[in-house]
């Protein structure tokens, strides 16, 4: 230290100030202390003086914690920072030498004097299991310190539980259910994983111990004996049998969600000649649920890498569904024809009728619909199993003739609403026909005639003499005549044969029925002259020209009413059924409309074209195993490899490409293997993988490619649009000119908004060539002189994917080789094999022994050994 400082020779006024200098030249590496004094006055003042070397100091976080993660083969990474508090730049590195494959960027370093340095920190989550691992970091100045790698990798768990008491499920029971109604139980879906999970519902028609209306309580040779039955089910589309309302959908981490399975039998028809009347169809299905984009059935390739393969993985929640199918067995006694008594008009004929539910496990519950001249008591009502009811049935004809009328029985059950599948409504789902025969006689009446004493009645019989009792009883409606004579005109009058046609012609005796109202456009004439009658209008009881005009008026008004109402109601029905065709595949049209169908035969067609031409499927069906076999299978036999667009072009490419798809969609688009690997590559050499992509939707999609890693940059083309039904890959490329382990994900997205990952694996390893054997035995060659020379070959193999550069190297020793290898020096091509032949020269004192190091340039030695098989012959 040098003190550089003038002091004062008087003392210092207020206000003023001394200066001093200290100056410090440290001449060796280490830290120095010293005492500056300062005088005032009487009063001594110490100041220390400490004269440090500039240093580094540096820190780094103690762990990297990465929490629960899903095991779905991702490379996930988080950042620590190294910061240096000192003034001088510090170095660090980090080693790590543990089981887990983990990726640490940079490993070493400079970090300078004020600054932080980022170190990334990554781990691949391939398998359930949990990470505690330790990594050495040296830092400059300091000891060495840890930095633990903490995570917990879990499976993505998918459970069903039971509600309400929340109990896992491996089996629901619906029991028993009639034919056409419904259903319904309640599960509850549960994400225990950490992450959101989509999901989607699989119903596997496909699987071993499955059942499709076989009745389970028959033997087997009473099943064996409807054969056809049981080949029919095979093909019989179940997705109609199950309903999983929803179908798909997405879950948050360790949310539940409660799903409504529904269970509707349909009766199959059974074999001719055989019956069905009390057959009962038992179904066992298996209901599989997981989680769209995990490992279960992902795509992976076989031995020739470029065959997509599916792999059936354990790793999936099935739930299996059983329940049986009845028919409605009600009989009625007696029926179902049913004939009442003859009666008469205002009487009433009973029949009583005896309801038996022939069923042993469900009740029935039936409704009467209204039927005219019939009557039922009670209307509707419920038996219990294995039951009977009384019924009373009556006939009360409101006219006279022969009724036979068709009575509907109703059974009343559950079902589901044709437009919301989600709701459980009581309607009729079977109807039974009863019929009802009755006639109604007329009462025959005896009229006595009795003699007139002379006075002539209004109107008269032919003779003129005898009237009935009842003549009160008669018609007041004057009788108009049809007469032949109307047809002739040898009566009319000169005047009146210009007369119309339309003219009435009344009865002679009519006139005291004229004197009242009649209809002003009618006009009335003698049956024989055809003269115009004369009528009489009563003004007290006929219409004026107004009430006229209003009643027609009224007439019209109510006739308007009644056809706009069928008006309102055509175009209602005309709206429902456009909205049921109009999807993007009928466009608004009903399919086949006003077209004939060709009259062709079944054989016609090959069974293997009907399996391909699948309708595509509903939104409220479940997906089906062999559904997605199917369409898979037609996909997989369209394979496109080139002319495929980078982006949308088309309008339709530009509309399919911009849909957000849901799980169920996602589910059937296929995009493998999930992980990739690439096995041992040599470094500065090139590798291809197919990464597959399989289109099962009838719509394009766009998948794009985001690679970031400098291995795969020479991956192409990173964007292709798909059509629909069809197969297509993209070549992955790996390059490195590092060795060791790699392990890094790249990402792809569907119609740039659903996200997937593929993990590549590879171990970049330098050329490396094989013996066949490292020890030859060299015998002579037949038909040459022992002494002339001893050959045999060693075969070269190079099972690596690059070239490798070899030469032999004789091992030098005190006695000269007598051996020698030809080719001396050369290439093998990628997994090829070079045979090589060995000759031992025969001489005096030759070695019978010798060695050669077969040298690889950039890779391994291998030495072999030969020896000479001398015979002396005596």
């Amino acid at each position: 230290f040098k003190l550089i400082v003038e002091n004062p020779e008087k003392p210092v006024a207020s206000g003023l100030k001394v200066t001093a200098v200290v100056e410090y030249y440290p001449d060796s590496e280490e830290d120095l202390q010293d005492r500056l004094l300062l005088l005032i006055e009487e009063d001594i003042v110490d100041i220390p003086l400490l004269g440090l070397i500039p240093c580094c100091y540096l820190e780094i976080e103690p762990e990297v914690n990465f929490g629960t993660v899903i095991a779905n083969g991702k490379i996930i990474s988080k950042e620590i920072s190294i910061a240096n508090h000192g003034s001088s730049p510090g170095t660090f590195k980090l080693s790590y030498d543990g089981v887990v494959l983990v990726n640490i960027e940079p490993t070493s370093g400079v970090v300078e004097p004020k600054t932080v340095e980022m170190i990334k920190v990554g781990i691949c989550t391939d398998v359930p299991r949990i990470i505690k691992e330790v990594i050495k970091v040296e830092l400059e100045g300091r000891d060495c310190t840890e930095l633990w790698i903490k995570a917990v990798v879990v499976e993505q768990v998918l459970k069903v539980l039971g509600v309400p008491c929340g109990d896992e499920l491996k089996c629901i029971h619906f029991g028993s259910v009639y034919f056409g109604s419904s259903k319904t139980e309640q599960v509850s879906l549960y994400n225990k994983s950490p992450e959101c999970m989509d999901w989607v519902a699989v119903l596997e028609d496909n699987a071993i111990g499955g059942e499709m209306g076989t009745d389970l309580q028959k033997s087997t040779d009473a099943v064996l004996q409807d054969l056809s039955f049981i080949n029919r089910t095979r093909d019989l589309d179940v997705s109609t049998l199950i309903l999983c309302i929803p179908s798909q959908g997405t879950l948050l981490p360790y949310q539940k969600s409660v799903i409504t399975l529904c269970f509707s039998p349909t009766k199959f028809k059974r074999g001719i000649g055989l019956s069905d009347s009390s057959a009962k169809q038992d179904y066992v299905l298996f209901l599989r649920f997981e989680a769209v984009g995990s490992k279960d059935g992902i795509l992976q390739t076989c031995s020739d890498e470029n065959t997509p393969v599916r792999m059936n993985h354990p790793h999936h929640m099935e739930l299996a569904v059983t329940g049986s199918g009845l028919p409605v067995m009600l009989t009625f006694n007696p029926g179902p024809i049913i004939n009442f008594m003859d009666c008469f008009l205002g009487e009433q004929a009973d029949v009583l009728c005896t309801l038996r539910n022939e069923s042993e496990s469900l009740p029935i519950t039936f409704s009467f619909r209204k039927t005219a001249h019939f009557n039922i008591s009670p209307e509707n009502g419920k038996i219990k199993k294995h039951s009977t009811k009384d019924v009373m049935f009556s006939f009360s004809p409101r006219q006279t003739g022969v009724f036979k009328m068709k009575q509907v029985v109703d059974i009343i059950g559950t079902g589901l609403e044709e437009n919301n599948l989600q709701v459980l409504k009581t309607k009729s789902f079977h109807q039974i026909h009863l019929r009802f025969i009755g006639v109604c006689k007329s009462k025959t009446k005896n009229i006595l005639f009795k003699i007139n004493p002379g006075i002539t009645p209004m109107i008269s019989n032919p003779t003129g003499q005898f009237i009935p009792d009842d003549t009160g009883q008669c018609t007041d409606i004057a009788p108009v005549a049809v007469l032949k004579s109307t047809q002739t005109e040898i009566h009319t009058h000169q005047i009146n044969r210009n007369y119309k046609s339309d003219a009435l012609i009344a009865f002679p005796n009519d006139r005291s029925a004229s004197i009242r109202p009649f209809e002003r456009h009618k006009k009335y004439r003698t049956i024989f002259t055809k003269t115009e009658r004369y009528n009489y209008v009563d003004p007290q009881f006929s219409y004026t020209d107004c009430e006229r005009l209003g009643k027609a008026a009224h007439k019209e008004y109510y006739a308007d009413y009644i056809y706009s109402l069928r008006q309102r109601r055509l175009q209602k029905e005309a709206t429902r059924q456009f909205n049921a065709y109009n999807n993007s595949m009928n466009i608004g049209l009903k399919p086949a409309e006003g077209f004939i169908s060709p009259k062709i035969s079944i054989t016609d067609f090959h069974k293997e074209e009907l399996q391909l031409r699948m309708p595509p499927l509903d939104e409220n069906c479940l997906l089906t195993s062999r559904k997605l076999e199917a369409i898979g299978s037609k996909s997989s036999a369209r394979e496109i490899w080139n002319g495929l667009n980078a982006v949308p072009t088309s309008a339709q490419e530009k509309e399919d490409c911009s849909l957000t798809l849901t799980p169920k969609q996602l589910h059937q688009i296929l995009i493998g293997p999930s992980t990739m690997n690439f096995g041992d590559v040599c470094v500065y050499s090139t590798s291809v993988r197919r990464l597959h992509i399989i289109n099962n939707l009838l719509v394009h999609i766009w998948v794009q490619i985001e690679i970031e890693t400098d291995e795969l940059q020479q991956t192409s083309p990173l964007s292709q649009v798909v059509p629909p039904l069809s197969k297509t890959y993209i070549p992955v490329v790996f390059e490195t000119d590092t060795l060791g382990i790699f392990q890094k994900s790249f990402t792809y997205t569907i119609n740039n908004k659903h996200t997937g990952h593929t993990l590549v694996i590879a171990k970049a390893v330098s050329v490396e060539l094989e013996l066949s054997a490292e020890e030859l035995i060299l015998n002579p060659v037949p038909g040459y002189l022992a002494e002339t020379e001893f050959r045999t070959t060693v075969r070269v193999y190079n099972r690596r994917n690059h070239s490798a550069e070899f030469s032999w190297k004789p091992v030098v020793t005190d006695e000269k080789t007598s051996f020698s290898i030809q080719p001396a020096r050369g290439f093998v091509e990628a997994c090829r094999d070079l045979e090589c032949e060995v000759v031992w020269h025969p001489a005096f004192h030759s070695a019978e022994a010798g060695e050669f190091n077969l040298c690889v340039h950039q890779g391994n030695t291998i030495k072999l050994k030969c020896f000479a098989k001398v015979i002396l012959h005596s």
